[in-house]
C-alpha cells in the first residue's frame, strides 16, 4: 500500500516586510519577457529596470494602498488595488521614476495607457495590479492560490475583479477563476495583444 500523501495545499498569507525581496525577484523573473513590458521598458538593463519597476508596484502601491497576498514566502505574490483606498496619488508621484524606467519605450508606454483607458472601469472594484510565481515554483498551484484572497474579498464586498493581461496563454487561466474577455485591444506601435478581463459577484 501507498504511504504517499497529497501535496500539501499552499500557504497563503498577506505579504510581510521580510518577503519582499522573494517577492520582487519572483516578479522581475516572471516579467523579464512578458510582452507588454518589453513594449513599455527599455532594452537596456531591461531586466534591472523590470525589478525596480516591480518593487515599486509592489511597495508603493500595493502595500501602502492596496492589499498583497503571498504564498512560498514570496515566490507568489498578487497585489490589488482596492475600492477606497486611491493609489493616484502614488501613481503621479512615481510618475517621473517610471518614464525614466521606460526609457527610450516612454512613447510607447504613454500610447498604451492611451489605447488602454477606454477600456478600464470607472465603477469601484478590485484591480490586479500584478502576479506573479517564481518560473521554478510553477505548475505547483501557487498562482491560483495566491490569488485566491482577493478573488474572494471582492466576492465577499459585492464587488467586480478587473485584470489585464498580454499573454494569450493567461487568458484560460483567468476564466476558469470565473473571469470573462471584456476587451481585446491592440496596443499602438506594433505592441501585443491585450485582454481586460472582469470577474462578477457570484461567478465562482
Amino acid at each position: 500500500m501507498s504511504t504517499s500523501r497529497p501535496p500539501a495545499a499552499p500557504v497563503v498569507r498577506t505579504i510581510a516586510d521580510a518577503d519582499v525581496p522573494t517577492a520582487v525577484t519572483a516578479l522581475a523573473d516572471a516579467f523579464a519577457d512578458y510582452p507588454f513590458t518589453r513594449h513599455v521598458i527599455a532594452a537596456a538593463d531591461h531586466r534591472e529596470r523590470i525589478r525596480r519597476y516591480q518593487e515599486l508596484c509592489l511597495t508603493r502601491i500595493g502595500m501602502a494602498h492596496g492589499r498583497v497576498w503571498v504564498a512560498d514566502g514570496g515566490s507568489a505574490v498578487a497585489v490589488w488595488g482596492v475600492p477606497g483606498r486611491d493609489p493616484s496619488p502614488a501613481f503621479a508621484e512615481l510618475g517621473p521614476i517610471l518614464a525614466e524606467l521606460s526609457g527610450d519605450r516612454a512613447p510607447a508606454a504613454a500610447a498604451a495607457d492611451a489605447a488602454m483607458a477606454p477600456h478600464r472601469p470607472e465603477e469601484r472594484g478590485w484591480f490586479l495590479e500584478t502576479v506573479a510565481t517564481a518560473p521554478d515554483r510553477q505548475g505547483a498551484g501557487l498562482g491560483r492560490a495566491v490569488l485566491a484572497p482577493g478573488i474572494q474579498e471582492a466576492e465577499r464586498s459585492g464587488h467586480p475583479a478587473f485584470l489585464e493581461t498580454s499573454d494569450a496563454s493567461n487568458v484560460g487561466f483567468y476564466r476558469r477563476l470565473g473571469f470573462v474577455v471584456t476587451a481585446e485591444v491592440r496596443l499602438p506601435d506594433d505592441g501585443p495583444r491585450t485582454w481586460c478581463m472582469r470577474r462578477d459577484p457570484g461567478r465562482g
